[in-house]
């Protein structure tokens, strides 16, 4: 019998559901991570891990960012997170490996066409994953599989058109 899981809700200072991401959160700006809020977790909410894809890339889906055991107590992350391993903000949470081959987070960088959609999503976890950090976004889902709470989403856009 599957578990229901609780909705969490997830927005950004930086651009809205939905939304364009905005360059400076991108490969074509500072690149850097955008700010995170999240609530509404369930109270056995032991911590939270963050995986940003990006389906539409032309190789298959593109992985911008793996972010995992961010502590239970932690309801937001602040811009331009650093590309450490391990994080002190948020104390403790391990960094993954991207499609970029980097640790950390890597925004968005399409080839100049039609607006990719990045999903940001967010799980209330029952546990600590405990993975290395570097961990690859198939180790996290595997580490996560029946320990998901909660799941939170929030979808940008961004396109690199070609300038007249």
């Amino acid at each position: 019998m599957a578990k229901t899981l609780t909705q969490l809700s997830l927005t950004s200072a930086g651009f809205k559901d939905g939304a364009a991401i905005p360059a400076q959160f991108t490969c074509d700006g500072a690149n850097e991570s955008p700010p995170l809020t999240w609530a509404d977790a369930p109270d056995n909410t032991a911590s939270y891990a963050l995986i940003i894809e990006d389906p539409d890339a032309p190789g298959g889906t593109y992985i911008h960012w793996v972010l995992y055991d961010i502590p239970a107590a932690t309801h937001a992350l602040p811009q331009g997170l650093l590309k450490d391993p391990t994080l002190s903000i948020p104390s403790g949470a391990k960094q993954g490996r991207t499609s970029f081959k980097t640790i950390g987070y890597g925004g968005p960088c399409p080839p100049k066409g039609p607006a990719h959609h990045y999903h940001l999503t967010l799980y209330a976890l029952d546990k600590t994953l405990g993975l290395e950090p570097g961990a690859t976004r198939d180790q996290v889902v595997e580490a996560m599989r029946g320990h998901e709470l909660a799941r939170g989403e929030l979808v940008g856009t961004y396109s690199r058109k070609t300038r007249s």
